[in-house]
Parts: C-alpha cells; structure tokens; sequence
C-alpha cells in the first residue's frame, strides 16, 4: 500500500509523463508542420491540423506569425527530444529525470507566456482557445515542481517503482 507522499509522488509522476507525451507526439507530427515544407507530412495530418485549428480558433496554428514560428523551432529541436527523455527517466526511474522535468517545464512556462500574452493581448482569446493553452502552464508548473523536489534520486513511491512491482 502506498503512502500519502508516495501517491503523491505517483501522481506527479503520472502527469509530467502524459504531459511529455503529448510534446512527444505532437512536435513531429502537428507542431513541425507550422514550420516545414507541407509536401512532408501526409494528408490526414495536415487535414487534422487544419480541422484543430478552425475547431479551437487557433489563430496561431492556423497562421503562425514570427514569434510562434521560432516557438515551433523550439519545440522540434529542444523539447521534443527532451520530453522524450523525460518520459524514458522518469519511467525508468533514472535520477536524471528531475533536470529534464525541470528543464522542460521552464521551457514550456517560458513559451506559453509568450503565446499567452499574444492571445490575451490580440483581443483573439476565445473560451476554446484557452482551454487549448492554460492547462500547458498548469502541467508546466508541476514538472518545475517535480524537478525541484526531487533531490533524493531514489524512485521509491514514484510511478517507475510502482510500474515495475506491478511488473515483476
């Protein structure tokens, strides 16, 4: 049976990785298309991203300006490889995993501000929208979290121990 903190720890762990997952997957597939050629993905992902984009009012996929384009490139060469590593340590329970959980929350934080300030500040935001980008700040700030918690370097309580007892 766990214990409080453990649960917690678990938890935590639980949401940076589905968090990490979905910059896993959606850099290559849906964030790289703002800013590679089109010819290189295939019709379904485009036709999805152009459906995403038209359903959530998301001015900034659908045209991304300067400022997003360079956020894209951000995402594709840093987070995205990142994250990837994020998921690998924190399942496996590799220490390391708390620079990576620190290092990709600070640097998504620090992207959504821009987005965030840019969807405020055009007068553009919509419900839908926001619900697109805020829970990005949410998942952003609990990976800083993890990462400046967890100084011991053990996986005891953490979502790896608990996967591998249910393995083993």
């Amino acid at each position: 049976m766990m214990n409080a903190m453990g649960a917690l720890s678990w938890a935590v762990d639980a949401v940076v990785v589905i968090y990490s997952l979905t910059v896993a997957i959606s850099a290559p597939l849906i964030v790289a298309q703002g800013i590679l050629p089109r010819r290189l993905f295939p019709a379904p992902l485009v036709a999805f991203k152009l459906w995403y984009a038209a359903k959530f009012d998301d001015y900034l996929t659908a045209e991304p300006p300067a400022f997003f384009r360079g956020l894209n490139w951000l995402e594709l060469v840093f987070q995205w490889p990142l994250n990837i590593a994020n998921v690998y340590g924190i399942l496996a329970g590799r220490p390391w995993a708390a620079t990576t959980s620190l290092m990709a929350g600070v640097s998504t934080l620090t992207s959504m501000a821009a987005i965030l300030g840019d969807i405020l500040g055009s007068g553009r935001a919509t419900k839908k929208l926001l619900l697109v980008y805020v829970p990005y700040v949410a998942f952003a700030i609990v990976a800083i979290l993890r990462g400046l918690t967890s100084g011991s370097g053990s996986p005891a309580g953490s979502l790896a121990s608990y996967a591998w007892k249910k393995i083993i």
